[in-house]
C-alpha cells in the first residue's frame, strides 16, 4: 500500500481484493508502505504472478477493501516494554480494518486510545495493571467489547469475538 492510502497505519491489517490483467488475489496489509504513487500497491514477489507476468513489473490494477478471511477471535498484542504506566496494544486477527480502540478507565468511562504510525494504540500514561476491558470499533461501525483481557507483556491475549464480514 502506498503512503497516502496507508494513512499512517490506519489500514494495517485490512485486506484488499486486487484485480490485475491475469487474475485476482486478496491480501492483507502487514508492513509499512513502499514509495509508490497513490492508488498503487506493491505486491510481494510470490503474489505478483497471481495477477500478471512478473517480468512486467508494473501493471494496471483495480482494488477495493474487503473483509479478511480470518479464523477465530480478535487478539490483543501487548508491545514489549508495556506496563501499567505506559501501555501499547495492537489489535490482531481482525476481519475488518480497525477504526478505534478504547479501554475502560478506573472511573468506569471509556477512554479512546491514539493509534501511532506503526499500528499500536498507545496510552502514554498507561492503562493500569490490568486485566482490561477493551472496546474495538471497525471501519464499518461494528463494535466488540472484551472484558477481563489479561496483560501479557510482549505477548498475546485472546479476545472473545470477531467482526461480521462486510459486503463490498
Amino acid at each position: 500500500m502506498n503512503t497516502t492510502d496507508y494513512a499512517a497505519s490506519a489500514v494495517c491489517g485490512a485486506c484488499v481484493a486486487i484485480d490485475g490483467p491475469d487474475g485476482s488475489i486478496t491480501r492483507a496489509h502487514r508492513r509499512p508502505p513502499p514509495e509508490c504513487p497513490q492508488g498503487n500497491i506493491d505486491l510481494a514477489e510470490g503474489a505478483f504472478p497471481m495477477i500478471a507476468d512478473k517480468q512486467l513489473g508494473i501493471v494496471p490494477i483495480s482494488w477495493q477493501y474487503v473483509s479478511c478471511p480470518v479464523a477465530g477471535n480478535l487478539v490483543y498484542h501487548f508491545k514489549e516494554g508495556s506496563n501499567q504506566w505506559w501501555t501499547a496494544v495492537q489489535v490482531r486477527n481482525h476481519r475488518n480494518a480497525i477504526a478505534k480502540l478504547e479501554y475502560r478507565a478506573m472511573d468506569n468511562t471509556w477512554k479512546d486510545v491514539a493509534r501511532v504510525d506503526y499500528n499500536f494504540f498507545i496510552d502514554e500514561s498507561g492503562m493500569g495493571p490490568g486485566p482490561y476491558d477493551f472496546r474495538v470499533t471497525d471501519v464499518a461501525g461494528n463494535t466488540l467489547e472484551d472484558h477481563a483481557v489479561p496483560f501479557i507483556e510482549a505477548g498475546d491475549s485472546p479476545g472473545a469475538g470477531q467482526f461480521p464480514a462486510c459486503t463490498p
